[in-house]
């Protein structure tokens, strides 16, 4: 980033290769909307770019990057509160795709996989927010305990409590539909 507010456009492009999907799939998964996730992943490289003059390197990238990000979720939550935005996180149209056969896997691993794929979906959407987020940002984000507090603008403790509450929801979501599942069987 110091590279690129000293007007090297191509350790701006370095940046954005190296962040764009992770950033991405932050915006998909928190919201749900395809199209609000884009608006926001876009706004997010804009004030990155806006803000690139007065860059100071007071924290690593990653984490300036991810604090602009949940910013901006927090703030399109604030503007749209009566509405719940933090539902499904994929659509069905994506669900389905992920099931189609593969060459790979035979047809019974195959669904299986499918279903244990779209029953951990469904439970990381049953997650209170700020456990979802703190769940993404250390699974998907790859960031310390340390790295989201800092993004998020909370203690250390509180982000290891939001990290194994969620797990510890996730274990018994699943564990409780894939029982469904195989009663139905």
């Amino acid at each position: 980033m110091s590279q690129y507010s000293q007007g090297d456009t191509s350790a701006f492009e370095s940046l954005y290769q190296k962040h764009k999907g992770g950033l991405y799939r932050y915006f998909v998964r928190q919201i749900g909307d395809l199209q609000l996730a884009e608006d926001l992943y876009q706004e997010t490289w804009g004030r990155v770019i806006k803000a690139a003059s007065s860059y100071e390197t007071s924290a690593k990238f990653t984490t300036w990057l991810y604090r602009i990000a949940h910013n901006l979720l927090i703030d399109h939550v604030r503007a749209v509160k009566p509405v719940d935005l933090f539902s499904e996180a994929f659509t069905e149209e994506q669900d389905a795709d992920s099931l189609l056969p593969s060459d790979t896997q035979a047809p019974d691993t195959q669904f299986e996989e499918g279903v244990k794929a779209k029953l951990l979906k469904h439970c990381i959407s049953l997650l209170p927010t700020v456990q979802k987020e703190a769940l993404l940002l250390n699974m998907e984000g790859g960031f310390t305990a340390g790295g989201i507090a800092e993004v998020v603008g909370i203690s250390l403790e509180a982000t290891k409590s939001r990290i194994r509450y969620a797990n510890q929801s996730l274990k018994a979501c699943v564990m409780n539909k894939w029982q469904e599942v195989e009663n139905e069987r």
